[in-house]
């Protein structure tokens, strides 16, 4: 099991600035609707149909797909264990507390790719932030989150969302927001805590 590990305040400072744009991108969607659904020979990242169709797993490794979240405002954060912003943890599961009664759905993706800052199997992830933060939000399997092996849906939220939007993540617990539509409204970077009033007002803006 893992220990709490941080990075020193220097390193996420830099890291923090690495890439990054704007901290915080929320857009104006228009009126919720089904996105449409991506297919053969379109270019999408996305199965027929659409973002729903991509599949995931759960960090019990039980196989789904997003679409057991639909109908839901849905909150996709990159974790890692050993992260100076592992202490996020606390902030989402705060969240969760808070909104799970109002269809919020936070999901969280352990990644690796980030200084080998999540190197554990999905059990040692899950062990550990159940025990240093009570986490009870789903927790997903470990993917990538970027380049060549870019999870599905993370292509989809870098590469074919709103373009304000657009853009390699790039460090640890970065927040994309879904409405209960599958479209993505929000982006926030790193740095910004779960919280933040910036977050709070475009959860309240994507709840059904």
């Amino acid at each position: 099991m893992f220990s709490k590990v941080y990075c020193s305040a220097a390193l996420v400072f830099t890291m923090s600035l690495m890439g990054c744009s704007a901290s915080a991108v929320v857009v104006d969607a228009g009126p919720m609707t089904r996105p449409s659904g991506g297919g053969e020979g379109d270019g999408s990242v996305v199965p027929s149909e659409g973002i729903w169709g991509v599949a995931v797993e759960t960090i019990e490794g039980r196989a789904t797909t997003l679409g057991e979240f639909a109908g839901k405002a849905i909150l996709i954060v990159n974790t890692a264990s050993r992260c100076g912003y592992t202490g996020q943890f606390d902030g989402l599961q705060r969240l969760h507390d808070r909104y799970k009664d109002r269809n919020l759905a936070i999901l969280g993706f352990p990644c690796n790719q980030f200084m080998n800052q999540d190197p554990g199997s999905d059990k040692d992830i899950a062990d550990f932030c159940r025990a240093n933060y009570g986490v009870e939000f789903q927790m997903m399997s470990k993917i990538e989150v970027k380049g060549e092996n870019i999870h599905p849906l993370y292509a989809f939220l870098t590469q074919q969302s709103a373009e304000e939007m657009r853009g390699e993540v790039s460090w640890n617990f970065e927040k994309f927001l879904l409405r209960p539509d599958g479209v993505a409204v929000a982006r926030f970077r790193s740095s910004v805590e779960p919280e933040d009033e910036r977050v709070i007002a475009a959860i309240e803006a994507a709840l059904p």
